[in-house]
């Protein structure tokens, strides 16, 4: 059983964080600010869009840079 519970949260780890952590941290965030920003009165729809803007060239360019 423990062995299964263990493999289920390795699982999780490596399909979220995968092989780069900075884009992982980066959707978190983004989704805790779209979240402060539409408690407020400004849309918030644009921020997710812009955060993936920013972050698939970043983690594109970081991968092509290891090579």
């Amino acid at each position: 059983m423990v062995r299964r519970i263990k493999a289920f949260g390795a699982f999780w780890y490596d399909f979220i964080i995968g092989d780069d952590w900075l884009v992982a941290a980066g959707v978190v965030i983004a989704l805790a600010l779209t979240y402060a920003l539409s408690r407020t009165t400004v849309p918030a729809w644009w921020l997710l869009p812009l955060a993936l803007a920013v972050l698939l060239p970043l983690s594109l360019w970081r991968e092509a840079r290891k090579r």
